[in-house]
């Protein structure tokens, strides 16, 4: 595609001649009488050189000039000036021209001065290309160095975690082996109640660290909330006595129907209940251990929300519960348990807000729209993120 040049000069007879030579150095020449043509010109078509005369009447080649430089600072303007208009010329490359000639023109040095202008117009496209991909490469390095921490972080994580969990392993081993030995079924099964723990924990583990590896797509139904709240609360009930745990359920009894991925809302309360049982089993202030599973319903949303009066949050703690492999539990947990529940109601449309305070206890608010968004929706075909 051939170059667009935009000639400007009142003199018809110089405007023919030079289009001609323009035309054979391979331009696609556009022609304007004075200075709002031109710029009128200039501003539907855009060419990126402009060649003008400086003395026109009305709008002259100085003050287009200006015009033009406010309506794309990277145009490149060549000047015409006769030989006696050297101040003119030197004003004009004040204000950024990129050449002038002088009259009567000489083709040759015309020629040369556009090869100029098109080495400088080459030249910062290169400089925009390089500074595009330095950029890409800037971005995917702090990616790389990104991904880079967040496995090194998850690596450190599951190691502290799984050192945990396998001393727990060793001490049910030992105490079910010593039983054995002495014949002492007190001990077998306080060993096999330590392996059951310890199994639940590494299952717990692995689904953790197998949903923030791969994060699926959403498989939603429409559900009876009562009923679905009835299900996540039998599934903690035995888990509840056997801490010693009061377990409070308290549902609105016109909750009514919500469209979710079952298997996914189902782990996300989980998660936050088994949140709720540890911050019971390290301290409930001289207090009974106790949570209330609340479901309650708007207009447009349900509410599920998870109180408890165990050790309670400081400000520092709420505000990192949500992210990856921060966990307050030691060797205890991944610290991904809570960060999935959070992606998993955002997921949703829906939000978690948070209220604890240290030896107050913690009340997790869980609101989801009854109606899953368009938003959300667009992404249930989406494939899986690997």
């Amino acid at each position: 595609m051939k170059d667009k040049i935009l000639l400007v000069d009142d003199e018809s007879d110089i405007r023919e001649i030079l289009s001609l030579a323009l035309c054979d150095m391979g331009y696609q020449v556009l022609e304007a009488e004075n200075g709002l043509q031109a710029l009128e010109i200039f501003c539907d078509v855009r060419p990126p050189i402009v060649l003008t005369d400086i003395k026109m009447p009305g709008m002259d080649g100085i003050e287009l000039l200006q015009k033009i430089k406010r309506e794309n600072p990277e145009a490149e303007v060549i000047m015409i000036t006769g030989h006696g208009d050297m101040n003119l010329a030197i004003r004009s490359l004040k204000n950024e021209a990129t050449d002038f000639i002088t009259k009567p023109i000489n083709v040759v040095a015309l020629e040369i001065a556009l090869q100029r202008v098109r080495e400088k117009i080459l030249v910062r496209q290169q400089l925009k290309e390089y500074t595009a991909s330095l950029e890409n490469l800037v971005r995917e390095k702090t990616q790389l160095q990104d991904h880079l921490t967040t496995l090194g972080l998850m690596i450190s994580s599951i190691s502290h975690g799984l050192k945990g969990l396998l001393t727990g392993l060793d001490g049910g081993i030992y105490l079910v082996e010593s039983g054995f030995a002495k014949k002492d079924d007190a001990e077998i099964q306080e060993g096999w109640d330590v392996l059951k723990v310890m199994v639940e924990r590494v299952r717990k583990m692995v689904l953790d660290i197998l949903y923030y590896a791969k994060e699926r797509k959403l498989e939603t139904e429409s559900v009876d909330i009562l009923q679905f709240a009835g299900e996540v609360a039998t599934t903690v009930t035995p888990k509840m006595r056997a801490e010693g745990i009061k377990f409070i359920q308290d549902f609105d009894a016109n909750a009514g129907e919500v469209e979710i991925d079952v298997g996914h809302v189902n782990s996300a309360l989980l998660n936050i209940i088994e949140n709720a049982v540890d911050a019971c089993r390290r301290d409930s202030a001289g207090q009974a251990p106790q949570i209330v599973f609340g479901v309650h319903r708007s207009k447009n949303h349900v509410f599920f929300e998870v109180t408890d009066n165990g050790t309670g949050m400081d400000s520092e703690t709420r505000e990192k519960i949500f992210t990856p492999f921060f966990s307050s539990k030691g060797a205890g947990g991944t610290g991904l348990g809570l960060f999935i529940s959070n992606k998993i109601i955002e997921q949703h449309g829906g939000e978690i807000s948070v209220k604890s305070a240290p030896g107050q206890g913690s009340s997790f608010r869980i609101k989801i729209p009854l109606q899953l968004p368009k938003a959300a929706k667009a992404k249930e075909g989406a494939p899986a993120r690997r």
